[in-house]
């Protein structure tokens, strides 16, 4: 997975740095993390741990506050 290589080498989809490449995945995320495709992710060490970090974001949880279930 490409993923998987790039975040090897930094932090962050573009860097050492959070930006909109990696914001512009928190809403797919959210609903690929509650299906069957979460075990693909959680077999890539680097994509799995990048995902906790940006969906654990303070912020990511305000916008989920406002999501009716």
């Amino acid at each position: 997975m490409m993923y998987e290589k790039r975040l090897s080498e930094s932090k962050y989809l573009g860097g050492d740095s959070f930006t909109l490449v990696d914001l512009h995945h928190l809403p797919s995320l959210h609903y690929l993390m509650k299906s069957q495709s979460k075990k693909v992710f959680e077999s890539r060490p680097y994509v799995i741990a990048w995902v906790a970090d940006i969906t654990g974001r303070p912020a990511w949880s305000k916008v989920l506050a406002m999501i009716p279930n």
